[in-house]
């Protein structure tokens, strides 16, 4: 019969994949993530307020770039300057990271959304996905240049402060789509699609330690 793996060998796959995916999945990030849900639910079933879609669709965009920036980098990995300089890091454990990030973030936020109520003039639970994904490929094309945290931190603000400027303005007679069903908008997917091509123009400078 053939002897069994070592112990070292039995476990180093689990712990290979837990250190994969980063410190997002194992600190604040998720209680983050949960807080957002909670909030939404409780304003919209607890409070009674018809304003829980609306801060949901508002930050479930930034979320996964905060799991980005937690997740990537000499302040968020003690073992980052050791991971970039081995052939499983760089780019690729950030991508990796990344894709865990989304993977936690986008059914728990979108199952949130689909338990509060449908507010007039506001798009379904998932219509956050197409901003989000255009600000997370944002941020990895930006942190190229100026590091995750401060390009998460740049984007994330910028959408918010948007979000709050269209809200105020936002008019109270419906728009001219069905609320599930709005329109496309043409300049996120080439945003997503412009921040790729960089990101792939700047795979290697992943490969050194990030600048901030």
């Amino acid at each position: 019969m053939p002897a069994p793996p070592a112990p070292s060998r039995a476990w180093a796959s689990p712990a290979r994949i837990w250190w994969a995916v980063g410190p997002a999945l194992r600190g604040s990030w998720l209680a983050a993530v949960a807080l957002v849900a909670g909030a939404a639910f409780a304003l919209s079933h607890g409070a009674g307020l018809p304003t829980g879609r609306t801060w949901l669709l508002a930050a479930a965009p930034v979320l996964p770039l905060a799991g980005v920036a937690v997740s990537y980098g000499p302040r968020a990995d003690p073992l980052h300057e050791l991971a970039a300089s081995t052939p499983a890091g760089g780019l690729r454990l950030l991508l990796t990271r990344t894709v865990a990030v989304l993977a936690v973030c986008v059914p728990l936020l979108i199952a949130a959304g689909a338990l509060l109520p449908p507010e007039a003039g506001l798009p379904g639970a998932a219509a956050w996905l197409l901003p989000g994904l255009a600000l997370t490929v944002g941020t990895l094309a930006l942190g190229s240049f100026v590091g995750c945290r401060a390009a998460a931190a740049t984007l994330g603000g910028g959408w918010l402060l948007g979000s709050r400027a269209r809200c105020s303005v936002r008019p109270r007679a419906p728009p001219p789509y069905p609320s599930r069903t709005p329109p496309v908008r043409p300049r996120r997917p080439a945003a997503a699609l412009a921040g790729a091509a960089l990101l792939a123009l700047r795979r290697r400078s992943f490969d050194l330690l990030e600048p901030r």
